[in-house]
């Protein structure tokens, strides 16, 4: 049976030859309406010479037909993909996930798509094929989600050819960046623990490559320095709770480790994980903290200290230099850094009374 719906070129929506469905387009909105497709255009996209009465009639078609518009022929005729890409590391990461949500909120909340390309790697030529994935899906600005270890001519181009900003420190001379005060993070969570009596700090730090890491270090290694107090060496971890937990069978060993800053909260679940097998009780035996404050870490036993990076609100503020850089790409890049905050919990306390809690020197003697 034969649609009552108007449809193109004599036929009926919903109907293609030989029965197939067909969508409704904006012709068939127009006819609906009793206006010109230019007018169905107008209204869509929010111009203000629409007339109120005209709008509603035209909305109300769309309704009732069921209309979608049909974003590649948008961008053919307007020039604009209303599209912004994310680089991402290919990651089941928490933190890498917060973050792309806040960017993918934003972006929706301004009337954009989001399209992600992963990397498996940092490798220089990776970067370099997720940025030109995206360029050539004609998105209109980047968002970089993962450390520029090195810049290469290919990516200061496509950096200079399509908007970007950055969201870890990394830049280019053509880029944004949106950046949490990484070493404001390491610098809270070391200063609390030696506020809480702790003689030394010892660190589980991130990947070297990645500017999160370096800036958490830096840090740690400060504080500790300007406070007069040993600095133990860096024990090397990649992120995930396994190489916590590795370095956890390693600290619980050490005598006179009674504190614990982790550079993510997954490492140091793992960290915690490791402790409590080898008999050491945190915070009684030794305190931890941890930065990102994702979701669960209010649920680790016991409830993990940390410094909460506001990955939502990085992810707005991304989006927001993004499109400003869109609309004026001569404008100076201007670099915005956000500050931490430290979520006191549970994972820690003051040093245990008597030797192992009385030690000026990693695995030293008492004082």
């Amino acid at each position: 049976m034969a649609s009552d719906t108007p449809g193109t070129g004599g036929g009926p929506v919903g109907k293609r030859a030989g029965g197939a469905a067909r969508q409704p387009g904006m012709t068939d909105v127009a006819r609906l309406a009793g206006v010109s497709a230019q007018t169905v255009s107008r209204t869509l996209a929010g111009h203000p010479n629409v007339r109120p009465k005209t709008r509603a009639k035209v909305l109300a078609a769309v309704e009732q037909l069921g209309y979608r518009r049909n974003n590649a022929a948008r961008a053919l005729s307007s020039g604009r993909s209303r599209t912004i890409g994310v680089v991402t590391l290919q990651t089941d990461s928490s933190s890498r996930t917060n973050l792309t949500f806040g960017i993918e909120t934003a972006a929706r909340e301004a009337g954009y798509t989001v399209s992600t390309a992963t990397t498996a790697s940092l490798d220089t030529a990776a970067i370099e094929g997720a940025l030109s994935r995206l360029a050539e899906q004609g998105v209109e600005g980047v968002v970089l989600s993962v450390p520029l270890v090195h810049v290469s001519p290919r990516i200061e181009q496509l950096t200079r050819r399509v908007p970007t900003v950055t969201v870890d420190g990394s830049r280019t001379p053509a880029t944004e960046v949106v950046a949490v005060d990484q070493a404001l993070a390491a610098r809270l969570a070391t200063r609390h623990l030696i506020d809480l009596g702790h003689e030394s700090v010892w660190h589980v730090a991130g990947p070297g490559e990645w500017l999160d890491a370096a800036g958490r270090r830096a840090g740690w290694r400060d504080t500790l320095e300007a406070a007069g107090l040993a600095v133990p060496p860096v024990l090397e971890g990649d992120w995930t709770p396994a190489s916590g937990y590795r370095n956890g069978l390693v600290l619980g060993r050490i005598p006179g480790v009674t504190a614990v800053f982790v550079a993510s909260d997954e490492m140091a679940f793992g960290v915690i994980r490791a402790l409590h097998e080898l008999g050491r009780k945190v915070p009684e035996d030794i305190s931890v903290v941890g930065v990102d404050d994702i979701a669960l870490a209010e649920y680790c036993s016991p409830s993990l200290t940390t410094v909460a990076q506001p990955f939502t609100r990085m992810g707005a503020l991304a989006v927001a230099h993004l499109l400003r850089h869109i609309e004026d790409p001569d404008a100076a890049p201007e670099p915005v850094t956000v500050e931490p905050t430290l979520v006191v919990r549970a994972s820690t306390a003051p040093p245990p009374a008597g030797p192992a809690g009385r030690t000026g020197r990693p695995g030293g003697p008492a004082a």
